[in-house]
């Protein structure tokens, strides 16, 4: 069974569908979806995504991320995809969007308009090994320091993201007062 994702001009107006791999060569604009949980320690969860990934395997990212189907509400995917991917659900909310294009090393081009979503949660995540790898809590200082020392660690979407949370939430990336990451959980 193929997946499609929905087509969209700079507007966020669906202008069609695609087979997702289609969309990949082509870099087409689609609509996509970026899931950052928090848990009530203000550190976010992320995942490490499984190596088996068409692209980007390996790197750390955000939360959860997909891409809705055509006739499905962004919220409903980002709810699905979390449950799918890290084995919870929460309350979600939209904080903001954005457009972003890359280039891959293996041919595939990420052109989408991502939709970003926030939640929290404070129990344990139970990952899907077809879609992460592992997952860790970390305080988004210690984060932001780490994606500009290695950021060839982290997803291309997820940099943005943080960085337009740095701008947009300041407050989140205040001095950490004590060592705030903890271990990786690993299946």
């Amino acid at each position: 069974m193929s997946d499609y994702v929905i087509l969209v001009d700079t507007h966020d107006t669906p202008v069609g569908q695609m087979e997702k791999m289609e969309a990949h060569l082509k870099g087409e604009l689609h609509r996509a979806l970026s899931i950052l949980v928090f848990n009530s320690a203000g550190e976010i969860l992320l995942q490490q995504r499984a190596f088996s990934k068409y692209h980007t395997p390996g790197l750390w990212s955000n939360t959860a991320c997909s891409h809705p189907r055509p006739g499905e509400i962004s919220l409903e995917a980002a709810t699905r995809r979390l449950g799918e991917e890290m084995g919870f659900t929460t309350t979600l909310n939209e904080s903001f969007d954005f457009i972003y294009k890359a280039h891959f090393d293996n041919g595939l081009i990420e052109h989408e308009f991502d939709h970003v979503f926030f939640g929290t949660f404070d129990g344990v995540p139970e990952i899907n090994p077809a879609e992460a790898n592992a997952c860790k809590w970390i305080n988004p200082t210690d984060l932001m320091e780490d994606i500009r020392s290695t950021p060839g660690h982290y997803t291309v979407w997820f940099r943005i993201i943080m960085e337009k949370m740095e701008d947009r939430f300041p407050g989140l990336f205040a001095p950490k007062t004590a060592l705030s990451t903890k271990s990786t959980t690993k299946i």
